[in-house]
């Protein structure tokens, strides 16, 4: 073990000490804070390049943080990204790796019970658990129900179609049902998977506000303890049950209400906003609650935007990236990844690391003075955001995507490999880029370099493990 790592683990176990509750001042480990959007574009916020959507708060956190320009997420859909970043396994490894209903009315497809999750990590170092977004890991009848994985409190939406509409009937408080002065009309629809969508015809409750309250609550109660809050927002999806002019569902338009835009296009502009101004109210509680400096925070999005949208290509939602939603071209993937912790973290830094979700298991371990479990794809980026010690490279990151006839994606150094039709073709032909010459991955250079090709397909395949639930071609 390498001289850093090993002091800073023994520092932490040493002052880890879990008898009376220590106050904000006395706290050794850091409160962690995970913010995750939905759908949100490498482009979409100022700080990644975005131009006419107003996000100053998030930049301000880059400012006041490091930034990462080859940060990547779980995959390009929601469920396995999420599965990814909770369990620290890619896509070739953990449980769930695409967005399977549980049957017709039932959420998606649970993990199991006893999965090891990055909330049971915390929770055995002594933090308060809490999550407040949307889960689409299990509805609360099932295994995937989240209070059986390792958090202490959680708010918001288990089933991730129903997250589509901002104005349900009832989100989930732990085990109950909290019901919204909403009224919500139900369809079934193939369009989304075989689950029950839904849009409101009355709209009173909206459900980003009331999990930015419940947040707010959570980090006040939780003040005198470490603690670890994981934020999954719903913002920017869209519901795609609604009538195609209100997809973009956001009580007032603010400071867009008056462009010579679109409808949607002033309604995505707000939304992110929206979602930017709950960012800077939340940092603004931890300095009034005095946790700034004891506090690390982090922020990123589960995936890319939707690919070839008015939306996305108003706002270059993609910025130079190829793709979007449900691609595995860099589009659908890399993310804006934002870290913020004063004093610590070097303010307005830049880092080209390469990373991904699974690596937050192995970091949430280091900075709770924990050994990560042996059986994470993941490394800690705690030397990086620390500048201090040796950052590990990965010696590759690995993708899989199963909605349609499936894809498989990997990364090594400067060359990325896609191939489609996964589902099909085990052999099929791969696509090979060289991203650090082609970052719009434009030019194929496969048929240039047969060796990388047979190198890369090799580990395409040695890096997953068979899936009954979600197979490939053996």
């Amino acid at each position: 073990m390498r001289l850093f790592p090993f002091l800073l683990l023994l520092g932490l176990i040493l002052f880890n000490c879990k008898g009376t509750p220590k106050s904000a001042s006395e706290q050794t480990l850091p409160n962690i804070i995970f913010i995750m959007a939905d759908d949100l574009g490498y482009g979409d916020v100022g700080c990644y390049g975005q131009q006419k959507i107003q996000t100053p708060h998030i930049d301000r956190m880059a400012a006041e943080g490091m930034r990462f320009t080859q940060f990547y997420a779980g995959t390009s859909v929601c469920a396995p990204s999420r599965s990814s970043l909770v369990t620290g396994l890619h896509t070739g490894h953990t449980e769930i790796r695409g967005n399977k209903q549980n049957g017709r009315r039932n959420g998606q497809h649970p993990l199991s019970e006893g999965t090891f999750t990055m909330a049971r990590l915390l929770k055995s170092a002594g933090y308060t658990t809490g999550m407040i977004g949307k889960w689409g890991l299990g509805d609360p009848n099932t295994s995937g129900n989240p209070m059986l994985h390792g958090w202490d409190f959680f708010y918001g939406y288990t089933d991730q179609v129903l997250a589509h509409n901002y104005y349900p009937e009832y989100l989930w408080r732990n085990d109950e049902k909290v019901v919204l002065k909403n009224e919500v009309m139900y369809l079934d629809t193939s369009l989304w998977h075989g689950g029950l969508g839904s849009y409101s015809t009355v709209k009173v409750d909206y459900s980003s506000d009331l999990m930015m309250e419940e947040a707010f609550g959570f980090v006040e109660r939780s003040k005198a303890q470490p603690f670890f809050l994981y934020l999954p927002l719903t913002i920017p999806h869209d519901n795609g049950e609604q009538v195609d002019s209100m997809r973009f569902e956001v009580p007032d338009q603010g400071i867009y209400k008056e462009k010579d835009w679109t409808k949607k296009e002033r309604d995505y502009a707000a939304m992110i906003t929206r979602l930017d101004d709950g960012v800077g109210s939340l940092m603004d509680r931890l300095k009034e609650l005095g946790l700034d400096e004891q506090t690390i925070v982090f922020f990123t999005s589960d995936n890319g935007p939707y690919r070839n949208s008015p939306t996305t290509d108003f706002f270059d939602s993609n910025g130079p990236l190829r793709g979007g939603k449900r691609d595995l071209y860099e589009g659908g993937m890399r993310e804006p990844f934002i870290v913020r912790w004063p004093t610590k973290i070097k303010a307005g830094s830049t880092s080209d690391h390469l990373g991904a979700f699974w690596d937050m298991m192995p970091t949430f371990a280091a900075l709770s003075g924990q050994a990560p479990p042996a059986n994470t794809d993941g490394i800690s980026i705690l030397p990086t955001l620390l500048g201090q010690g040796d950052q590990q490279e990965h010696d590759y990151l690995y993708w899989e995507f199963h909605e349609g006839k499936g894809a498989q994606a990997i990364r090594q150094g400067k060359w990325k490999a896609v191939r489609l039709n996964a589902k099909t073709e085990r052999e099929g032909p791969l696509e090979l880029y060289d991203l650090s010459a082609d970052l719009e991955e434009q030019v194929d250079l496969a048929a240039e370099h047969p060796a990388k090709v047979q190198e890369l397909s090799a580990l395409m395949q040695a890096a997953r493990t068979h899936s009954d639930l979600f197979p490939f071609v053996d």
